[in-house]
Parts: structure tokens; sequence; C-alpha cells
């Protein structure tokens, strides 16, 4: 699901296009989807995550179709730093589950159900990678729906928990919430679309458990009162050092998670 032509709004499924953003990194993979929705013949789009502030990309977007809301999935820049500039140029207004990140909207309501360019788009909280993590369910977008999950499920590698803001008790109950949606597309802010988002759910949630013993592990051997530095010297020895803070950031979310737990 990477265009040819970055510049391109591609088709994803019936109800999405989407642009990837000029923000390749090391924690934006090949850069952000910024997603369109819409149904066919529809007057309006809709722009999920308009992506960091390069004007080629936004007028791109905005080219689509006439765009009628902008929404957010989670507070950080590589999804939201264009938002207030996106409002500028199109009109639309933009909402976020963080007020912070709404102008001209009202913040998003978990279990809200928004009509908007001919589609029904579910708002469903999903807490883990940050506090104001929300997904989009698009249940009519094909025979088994398409879900928008920002970063709490990505097309390539796994997750980062933005802890303390993002903890793994929260990402692991919305997991379980992702579940409970079945086969569904997924179409991730970063890296490529995935099929049948209940599997994909189950094989991060495995993940996350054979990353609590090798941490568990780790602890036998140093200590129960370990640094995170040191475990993920233990855990992340081989990661790559451009993202090494986001290892410490997942061992201190794990961490938490283990020292937090009841007996």
């Amino acid at each position: 699901m990477i265009p040819e032509d970055s510049r391109d709004v591609a088709r994803s499924t019936a109800l999405t296009r989407f642009r990837l953003a000029p923000n390749p990194g090391p924690m934006s993979l090949h850069g952000t989807n910024s997603y369109v929705i819409a149904a066919p013949g529809a007057a309006g789009t809709v722009v999920v995550d308009p992506g960091p502030t390069d004007e080629q990309h936004l007028r791109d977007l905005a080219g689509a179709g006439r765009v009628e809301l902008i929404l957010i999935t989670h507070r950080h820049a590589d999804h939201t730093a264009a938002a207030e500039r996106f409002a500028e140029l199109t009109g639309a207004p933009v909402r976020a589950a963080d007020p912070s990140h709404c102008h001209g909207g009202s913040p998003l309501r978990d279990g809200e159900v928004i009509h908007a360019a001919g589609v029904e788009i579910r708002v469903l909280a999903t807490p883990g990678h940050t506090s104001d993590s929300v997904c989009f369910h698009l249940p009519g977008d094909g025979a088994r729906g398409s879900v928008l999950t920002g970063d709490t499920i990505l097309g390539l590698g796994t997750t980062v928990l933005d802890y303390p803001d993002g903890t793994l008790g929260d990402y692991l109950w919305s997991l379980d919430r992702l579940e409970e949606l079945g086969p569904a597309t997924v179409l991730p802010a970063h890296g490529p679309m995935l099929p049948a988002l209940d599997k994909i759910v189950r094989a991060y949630r495995d993940h996350r458990q054979d990353r609590l013993a090798q941490i568990r592990s780790a602890l036998a051997e140093l200590g129960a009162g370990a640094e995170v530095t040191d475990v993920a010297d233990a855990v992340y020895a081989a990661v790559d050092p451009a993202v090494r803070p986001a290892a410490e950031l997942s061992v201190a979310a794990q961490l938490h998670y283990l020292r937090s737990a009841p007996n």
C-alpha cells in the first residue's frame, strides 16, 4: 500500500484513499498515511491525520474532494502538525480526542457515530500507544469493514507505548476491544494495510506476552529493582540505536505493568 508516486492519493479500500506524507524515519517508517474517506459520489470528504506541515501534501489531500471534516487519531506531531493549517486551507473543523488538537470542532467521544461524506464512522477509544489514541471503524467498507488504527496497530513491526502517557494495561485492553471487530481490513497510519484485524491483534498480544516473559527473565538475572536501561540492554541488545529510545519506553511500560500488577 505504498503509492508508486508519493504525490498520489491512491485507492486503499472501497471507501478510503490515502496519501503518503513525505516524512519517512525510524519511527514513522515510510511516512504517515493520511486517509481520505468518502462514499462513491459523495460531495465531500473526511481526512484523517493530515500529518506534517508540507504544503504540497496538504494541497493534494484538499484536491481529493471538498473536505468537510478532519479527524485525528492521536496527538503525535507526525499526525497533527498540519491540522491547524489544513483547517485554514479547507475551512473544515478538526476533531480529536484531545481538545488541544481540536480546531473549530468538538472533542471526539468514545462510541460516537459520525456520519460524514456518505460514510458511517464509529469512534473507538484505544489508549495505550498514547492516552488519547482512537481508532475509526468503517463498518460499511466492504464485506468485513475497515478500521483506521492510527499507531495502535502498524502495518510493519509493533507499536511503541509512549510511557507514562501510554500504558501496557490500557494497550492490552485496547487490543481486546479491537479483536471484537473481527477480520476487518487494517488501515494503519504507518506501513501497508493488512487483512484480518482480529488475527493481527492476536499476533500483537502474543508479541507483548513474549516481551513480558523476556522482561521477567531479565529481572530474575538483574534483580527486581533493575533500572530501565539495564533491562533494555538485556532484552533489546540488538536493537538499532535509532530506535533505542523507543525500546526504553516499551521497557518502562512493561516494568510498570509488572510492578503494578497484583501478586
